[in-house]
């Protein structure tokens, strides 16, 4: 008697054992990820040729969120349909949640200790680098000519000016469009004028739904990746809702960097932070449900749409309004870790190992803390 499983059966079992392994071992970002799952669905088990590799890469950027992880869900799904995406999405997910919970868990408990604030103290040096060798390859990819430079250099100064992120975002895809095409669309008509105006500060009491809310909203209109969640954690988080501080937010933004998995389980820490266990799983669903819902909607009519010119303008208004967003960020959390000469120490030598030997970045994240627990025992 065979003891063979059904094909539907094994497929399912090879997407479960194949993103288990990467959600506990694809450190790196999204780029990194990206490069192991082409390795292991390409190369290795040859569920995809590489032309249709480059098709889950482009559809996923045509859409808001995680794009490596996007691609993830695109596998499952096109693998194994409907449980294929519910598998890869947990397998995918959960080990990375699951160990920023644990350190959201310990940040609370010992986040006041001497060692505790010593390995921030480097690592959050370190993240100024990462940021800044995101910027420099995204940007090499996304400036494509004077119109997109320029786009960029009015977001950024404009978002430095405390104007509304989502709007910068749309703004900046459509403006792009409009250029190109020579006409506005109509829909910027319908676009508030109370929408661009500097973002007031008004501190509003937590609730899970709200923090609920806050995620889907971000999960679902995000494009540019894991970095650019910053801009938006910040907009909500500390300046619209004050459930943050400044440091509270580049500390959640080292555990996400240091963690394998998706970036945007930094939500998983966030939630945490402001709403403890309930919290951190509230926000986790919230963050990664749009992407869910985006891959299994409209996955029959990306292939169609990605070909379309004004898509395409769109998608290149949108990345450098994102990278804009990103770089203003940056700046701002740079303002607070680092502010002295191991800190300006540690982000320019990380800086250098990233972009000129691409050292893995969690290696160095990991070095950095180490230096400043022992910075830090020195100085005590």
């Amino acid at each position: 008697m065979s003891t063979s499983l059904p094909d539907d059966q094994r497929d399912l079992w090879d997407l479960a054992r194949l993103f288990l392994k990467l959600g506990f071992t694809a450190f790196g970002g999204p780029a990194a990820h990206i490069a192991m799952m082409r390795k292991e669905v390409v190369e290795k088990r040859q569920w995809f040729d590489e032309e249709s590799f480059l098709d889950l890469i482009g559809a996923s950027n045509l859409i808001p969120g995680p794009t490596s992880t996007e691609i993830a869900f695109y596998i499952g799904l096109r693998r194994a349909g409907w449980l294929g995406l519910l598998i890869t999405s947990t397998c995918f997910i959960l080990p990375a949640a699951g160990m920023v919970l644990a350190f959201a868990w310990a940040y609370v408990q010992f986040g006041a200790t001497p060692q505790a604030a010593g390995l921030l103290y480097g690592i959050k040096a370190a993240v100024v680098a990462i940021i800044v060798e995101a910027l420099w390859k995204l940007g090499r990819k996304a400036l494509k000519g004077r119109l997109l430079i320029c786009v960029g250099l009015v977001v950024l100064g404009l978002y430095l000016a405390g104007i509304n992120v989502l709007v910068l975002l749309l703004g900046g895809g459509l403006f792009v469009v409009a250029v190109r095409w020579r006409t506005l669309p109509k829909r910027l008509n319908g676009i508030p004028l109370l929408a661009i105006l500097p973002a007031v500060a008004v501190a509003e009491p937590f609730s899970l739904l709200g923090l609920f809310l806050t995620f889907l909203k971000i999960g679902g209109v995000l494009y540019g990746g894991g970095y650019v969640l910053l801009a938006f954690l910040r907009a909500d988080f500390v300046d619209r809702l004050g459930w943050l501080t400044d440091k509270q937010l580049l500390d959640a933004v080292a555990v996400g960097q240091f963690t394998p998995g998706p970036v945007f389980t930094t939500a998983t820490f966030v939630g945490y932070l402001t709403g403890g266990w309930a919290g951190a799983i509230v926000a986790t669903i919230g963050i990664f449900l749009p992407s869910l819902i985006y891959v299994s909607v409209l996955s029959p009519y990306l292939d169609q749409l990605r070909k379309r010119q004004w898509t395409s303008d769109l998608l290149d208004g949108v990345n450098v309004a994102a990278l804009a967003l990103m770089a203003g960020v940056g700046w701002e959390l740079a303002r607070s870790a680092v502010f002295d000469l191991f800190t300006g120490v540690v982000s320019f030598v990380c800086a250098v190992l990233l972009l000129r030997f691409q050292v893995n970045s969690a290696w160095l994240l990991a070095g950095a803390g180490v230096a400043g627990i022992l910075v830090g025992v020195g100085l005590n």
